[in-house]
């Protein structure tokens, strides 16, 4: 049994204690004090997280605010509407503004502080919980604690720091924190933004069986492929580990700047890198056969081309597909290099919607207004058509040979060589083209806007290079992206 004598610098101890809590209470630790107006600032985020910030600096989520596109459609929209549209746009464009009342139909947008314009570091990091599947419905602390995925992250002067699964790329909850803004739905009920909707239906967004809150050892989260992982230091802060796993920020898509932001000496570099990581990324979106079929007799032949989505996690194109515009261009040559037919091809100043050509392989969503006639203005939408690569919804080879698709092309004699690429816009530029009509968007934007090819979808057929088909149908002979990343009907 332990003696008295131990227990004695404790009980005094105790009594002292006691005794001076007789007069005044002890003083409490003072709270920190931050500056939630610096805070809100992505340039006090650059401080400490300096390549976070010209790696989002260069994405579409800090040039959300300032495109010249939102901007117009939203112009118009508010217009013909009456202002009756209200934050529909400014809700995912311009959040921090609108939760800070400084905007309710983002109209002023240009009297406004970048800070709080686009989709900023202090927006994403702030999202408390979540309460819908589509047009932002996060709920926002709104307080000085920057939520991350860390559970012992160092907290730095400026901001507190918690854990939160919403902000941890390995739980499936991250992924509804993206879905938020990319699932859009109209006022009249048509679903025409369904990038999570998409992901959702497809096994990459299956979760793992055992462990519901992470996805499956198959599946993926938005951030696995959007926020490429590294490893070192996460903050330029003292005491910080070197060790950690960091993630870009840079959330590469589809879309890219069409003016110098943030200016004319940064822009131009940051584009260059957003085009750089779009065009690496692109490589495992897709798969492509291209097969060639002799019809004898002086009969021509059957060109046939094949897509499928191999790995874009969603559908390809995805996003606001009534504005996407996919295409597969497709030409063949006779010995002397004369075109013997052409699909698809169109001037980087031409619309690919506009082209009349029967034969076009056009990947797209269509809109309709709710008397069922087609329109360009997703205000107006009541209802869609989809024609896009939807992605498998399990992983059997079953699903994956359904979702492949093929087009086929009669031309009249056979050719020596046929080359096809797919093609790809971000928005049409018919759609451009009405807006400069409208009075609300600069030319200049119409004339910036580029046409991209996607690899692995750029193929050359000529007998040497192609292999026969082995399939119960007889295509000809094919030549693919890969050997792996052919069509399943050929073999």
């Amino acid at each position: 049994m332990p003696s008295a004598s131990r227990w004695l610098p404790i009980v005094l101890s105790g009594v002292g204690s006691l005794s001076s809590g007789c007069g005044s209470d002890p003083e409490p630790e003072p709270e920190p004090s931050y500056d939630l107006e610096a805070l809100r600032d992505p340039e006090t985020c650059a401080e400490c997280h300096p390549i976070h910030h010209r790696e989002w600096l260069g994405s579409m989520h800090a040039y959300a605010g300032e495109d010249p596109v939102f901007r117009a459609m939203n112009a118009k929209a508010q217009r013909e509407t009456g202002g009756e549209l209200g934050d529909f746009c400014v809700s995912c464009h311009a959040p921090v503004a609108l939760a800070l009342g400084l905007t309710e139909d983002g109209l002023n947008l240009d009297e406004l502080p970048q800070e709080v314009q686009g989709v900023t570091c202090y927006f994403c990091h702030q999202v408390e919980s979540v309460s819908g599947t589509h047009n932002n419905p996060l709920q926002l602390a709104m307080d000085a604690v920057m939520r991350g995925s860390l559970s012992d992250a160092l907290a730095p002067d400026v901001h507190g720091v918690a854990n939160s699964d919403l902000l941890n790329r390995n739980r499936m909850a991250s992924s509804q924190v993206c879905g938020s803004c990319h699932d859009i739905v109209t006022p009249d009920g048509a679903h025409i933004e369904r990038t999570f909707a998409e992901w959702q239906a497809s096994f990459y967004g299956d979760p793992d069986p055992d462990d519901p809150e992470r996805p499956a050892v198959y599946g993926l989260t938005c951030n696995d492929c959007h926020m490429d992982r590294s490893t070192g230091p996460i903050a330029d802060y003292p005491g910080v580990r070197g060790d950690r796993s960091r993630h870009a920020h840079s959330f590469v898509g589809v879309d890219v700047a069409v003016t110098d932001f943030p200016d004319a000496e940064l822009g131009p570099q940051l584009r260059a890198e957003q085009l750089a990581e779009i065009t690496e990324q692109r490589k495992t979106s897709l798969c492509a056969s291209l097969c060639v079929k002799d019809l004898g007799g002086g009969g021509g032949a059957e060109v046939t081309v094949w897509l499928h989505n191999e790995g874009a996690g969603h559908s390809w194109p995805s996003g606001s597909g009534q504005d996407r515009r996919a295409w597969v261009e497709l030409i063949a040559r006779d010995d002397a290099d004369q075109v013997l037919y052409s699909s698809g091809v169109v001037s980087e100043d031409e619309a690919i919607a506009e082209l009349d050509d029967p034969a076009l392989m056009l990947l797209r969503d269509r809109i309709f207004d709710a008397d069922g006639n087609e329109t360009h203005d997703f205000w107006k939408a009541a209802s869609y058509e989809s024609n896009l690569l939807l992605a498998p919804d399990e992983l059997s080879a079953a699903s994956d040979g359904l979702t492949w698709r093929d087009n086929s092309y009669s031309v009249d004699a056979m050719p020596a060589r046929v080359n096809m690429r797919v093609r790809l816009r971000p928005i049409g530029l018919e759609i451009l083209a009405e807006l400069v009509a409208s009075g609300d968007l600069d030319p200049a934007v119409l004339d910036a806007t580029s046409t991209f090819d996607v690899a692995p979808a750029v193929l050359e057929w000529t007998p040497e290079l192609a292999v026969d088909s082995t399939g119960a149908v007889d295509y000809g002979s094919c030549v693919s992206s890969s050997p792996g990343c052919g069509a399943p009907a050929l073999n």
